[in-house]
């Protein structure tokens, strides 16, 4: 019921920036929570930073101060910035959407979109 369209991933210097979008379209008036995971090469998927409804944010250790998330609700868009890069946040990035009533909530998954950062 829900789609994702991501975008904004690329190479980029080690210190640069780069700024991610994800769309959401279809049944977005159940979406409670968006949020970013990245998975690297030989590595789990792992969480990057997520966003309730309320505005909660929840940010892995290795990029507390660096990466920002946010919402545009009206754009049904959530972002991430990312600053000062490191060469070991290379990973394809996925977004996420936590959608649907409590007791029956999905999760639903954008296309990934590859960040490298070279050194």
């Amino acid at each position: 019921q829900v789609q994702l369209v991501e975008s904004g991933g690329g190479l980029v210097q080690a210190g640069g920036s780069l700024r991610l979008s994800c769309a959401a379209s279809g049944s977005t008036f159940s979406i409670n929570a968006m949020g970013w995971y990245r998975q690297a090469p030989g590595k789990q998927r792992e969480l990057v930073a997520r966003q309730g409804s309320g505005g909660s944010t929840n940010y892995a250790d290795s990029v507390k101060g660096r990466f920002t998330i946010s919402r545009d609700n009206t754009k049904n868009t959530v972002y991430l910035q990312m600053n000062s890069l490191k060469p070991e946040d290379t990973a394809v990035y996925y977004c996420n959407v936590l959608s649907g009533p409590v007791w029956n909530s999905k999760d639903y998954w954008g296309q990934g979109t590859q960040v490298t950062v070279s050194s």
